[in-house]
Parts: C-alpha cells; sequence; structure tokens
C-alpha cells in the first residue's frame, strides 16, 4: 500500500521541529473536521463496520436511519440493529471473494416504516478488512411504485367491468321491457288465483333485475369516483353525522363506542357526502370484525399540518398476508365481501390531498386512520424563547 502523507509524517516526526509539526497537526486537524462535516451533512446513511459487526463510524443520516446513537455504540456490536440485513454473511467473506458491490433492499420498522436500500464493499486497511455500508431511504420510490401498480390494477378493473357492465345492461333493458309486457299482460288472466300468483312472480324478478342493475351501478361508481367538491369544513361534524346513522345498528349489536377527540378541531377542506362514505365504511368494516359486546374506539388527533381520524376495532384483524393489500380490488376478509370498499376509502381519501394507513394484528384487531391535511397549516419555529406558531 502506497505510504500517504500522515505515514511519512509520523515517520519523520522526531526530526520536525515543533512549531512545523504543529502547523501540520492543526492542518490535518482542519482536514478532518472538514470532511466529517461533509459526512454528517449528506442524506445517505455511512456506517463502517469490524469484526463481530462492532461499529467503527456512523454519520448522522445513518442514526437517523436505523436508530441509534454513534456515540453511544462506536465500539459495540450492531447486531441488534442490523440482525435481519444479512451483514454476518458478508463479513465473514474474504477480500477475494467480493466479485462486484453488493447492494440489498431491507425494510424497517424502527425507528420508522422504511425502506432502505444499501450496498456495502470490503475496505482493506492495516492488514484488517472492514466493511462499508452506504444507505439510502427509498420508501417514497417504493410507494410511489406500489400506487403506479395499483392504478394499473385498478385500470384493467375499470376496463373488464365496464365491458361487463355494457354486456350485461342490454339484456337487463330486454328483460324490464319484457317483464312490463308480461305484467300488462296478466290482466288478461281470468282466473283471480293464478293472476295472483303469476304477479307475484313477475314482482319478484322484477325487484332481481332492478337490484342487479344497481349492483352494476355501484361497481361503476366505486371504479369512476366522482370528483370531490372541496369546501371548508370540520371532520368531527361529519363524524357525528355518520356515528347517529350508525347508533341503531351500534345498539343493537351491544358495540361499546369510545370517541376521543380535543375540545377544538381545525378546519379541512372536504367533501362532507364523500367522507361520511368514508367514515361509514370504515366503522361498518369494524363492527363486523368484532362479536356482539365488542369496541370500536374512535380518536381524533391534530398536528401542525393535518388532522387524523384512527378507527380501532378489537375484531379479527387481518392476516399478515394481506395486509399489505387490503386497498387493491376485490381483496377482502369477508365471506360476502365485494373487496371494493376500501379501495373506494383510499382513493376519495387521496382525492382530498390526503393519507390513509392501516396497522393490524391477527387476533387482537384493526386500526384504520385518515390523514387530511388542515386548511391552514401551522409551521413551528423556534427561536431563542420559547416555540410559536404561524399561519
Amino acid at each position: 500500500m502506497r505510504q500517504g502523507f500522515f505515514d511519512k509524517f509520523i515517520s519523520k516526526l522526531d526530526r520536525i521541529d515543533a512549531p512545523v509539526a504543529s502547523a501540520h497537526i492543526a492542518t490535518l486537524a482542519k482536514e478532518r473536521g472538514f470532511l466529517e462535516t461533509l459526512f454528517q451533512s449528506i442524506n445517505e446513511g455511512i456506517l463502517v463496520l469490524g469484526d463481530e459487526m462492532r461499529l467503527l463510524y456512523a454519520n448522522a443520516a445513518a442514526e437517523r436511519f436505523i436508530g441509534f446513537t454513534a456515540e453511544k455504540e462506536r465500539g459495540h456490536s450492531m447486531k441488534r440493529y442490523l440482525r435481519d440485513w444479512g451483514i454476518e454473511t458478508l463479513l465473514r467473506q474474504q477480500f477475494g471473494d467480493w466479485k462486484r458491490v453488493e447492494t440489498r433492499e431491507v425494510e424497517v420498522s424502527y425507528p420508522e416504516q422504511r425502506v432502505i436500500s444499501f450496498y456495502a464493499r470490503p475496505v482493506e486497511f492495516e492488514d484488517r478488512t472492514e466493511l462499508l455500508l452506504m444507505l439510502r431511504d427509498i420508501t417514497r420510490e417504493r410507494r410511489a411504485e406500489e400506487d403506479t401498480l395499483a392504478d394499473e390494477r385498478i385500470g384493467a378493473v375499470k376496463t373488464l367491468v365496464a365491458g361487463v357492465a355494457h354486456e350485461i345492461g342490454n339484456p337487463l333493458n330486454a328483460l324490464t321491457i319484457h317483464l312490463q309486457l308480461l305484467t300488462r299482460e296478466l290482466s288478461k288472466v281470468t282466473d283471480p288465483r293464478c293472476q295472483e300468483n303469476l304477479r307475484e312472480l313477475t314482482e319478484i324478478a322484477s325487484q332481481e333485475v332492478t337490484r342487479l342493475d344497481g349492483i352494476i351501478r355501484r361497481f361503476l361508481t366505486a371504479l369512476r369516483p366522482t370528483k370531490p367538491n372541496l369546501v371548508r369544513g370540520n371532520l368531527r361534524d361529519v363524524l357525528d353525522t355518520t356515528l347517529k346513522l350508525l347508533t341503531p345498528d351500534l345498539t343493537q349489536r351491544d358495540v361499546l363506542l369510545k370517541c376521543t377527540a380535543p375540545d377544538t378541531i381545525p378546519d379541512v377542506f372536504l367533501d362532507t357526502q364523500q367522507m361520511e362514505q368514508v367514515f361509514f365504511n370504515l366503522l361498518k368494516n369494524a363492527m363486523d370484525a368484532i362479536p356482539n359486546r365488542g369496541k370500536i374506539g374512535v380518536t381524533v388527533t391534530v398536528d401542525d399540518t393535518s388532522v387524523a381520524v384512527s378507527i380501532l376495532d378489537n375484531g379479527s384483524g387481518i392476516p399478515e398476508s394481506l395486509l399489505g393489500r387490503i386497498f387493491d380490488p376485490y381483496v377482502t376478509t369477508k365471506t360476502k365481501g365485494s373487496g371494493l370498499g376500501l379501495m373506494v376509502v383510499r382513493r376519495i381519501v387521496q382525492a382530498h390531498g390526503g393519507a390513509i394507513e392501516c396497522a393490524s394484528h391477527e387476533g387482537e384487531g384493526t386500526c384504520f386512520t385518515v390523514r387530511l391535511p388542515r386548511a391552514e397549516r401551522h409551521v413551528r419555529t423556534l427561536g431563542n424563547g420559547s416555540p410559536s406558531e404561524v399561519s
């Protein structure tokens, strides 16, 4: 390995005058401080690990991504933080085994849900091999890809449903016309008993045709929702209206409902009818997931940028295999569910500029959180004194 400036400087230190040595040391310290500032300023995380996954170096981004303090963990093993990253296998490889830079992606849940892409490469230093990890947060890219895939799936379903609706619509119209004609002909039947029986059968057939027509219309509405008419309003008012509609059902099932909200809730821009549909669907899902005498909690929280409504139940929960696809069309945990309700809910929330999240543990319960931006967002400023807010 080529001898660097620092090695040459150390080898000749006994022959250098003290003032010159001090000047060189000050220059080295300044350069080191500059490089440290650069490493701490970049958005990518940098980790250097030694044997047994001992932490040798980490910058601020790496601390933020993984959730640790470099000063506290330096010299200690990082196994508990990087348990499922496959780092131990990489460290066991010899330098000559590295044919290329190793690139991987991992999903972490602490300190917050992230998808991290990292590449690892060995670094030879003083006859030992250390491992350099470069980390990048790709959570937004992955979510954007998922949204794109979801839109493509919805587009395919829309095309399919539109075609099926058209093909079914024509026979339904024909059935409706012929049932009307049949009803007219019934007046010519002389036997009253026979006439009544036939009239009852035609009414049942008419009702089923109407029901089928309604199903098709709901499918089309679900896949082609109207653009929200946004006006300034309060989510608490929407919640109160929805809960009032569901009160008889809640009472009949003996559901324990607990609502928690701050005294003052900031306004948001919303379409009242569409947001009532959102909360109605989420509350009905919660009621269907719990047994009689179950519990539902509705909590409203506020931060500087948004108003959030969480609906928590102690029901059966969502299987882990379905949790990542719960907003996809035709994915449902109900035996008689269509699998379109949550898809419609997410599209309405996104059309409002908001977001919806789902957390669930099978057998324990589920929590859906709807978050909408405040009509007037507050920016928190920190000065020399106490925090203040500006609109």
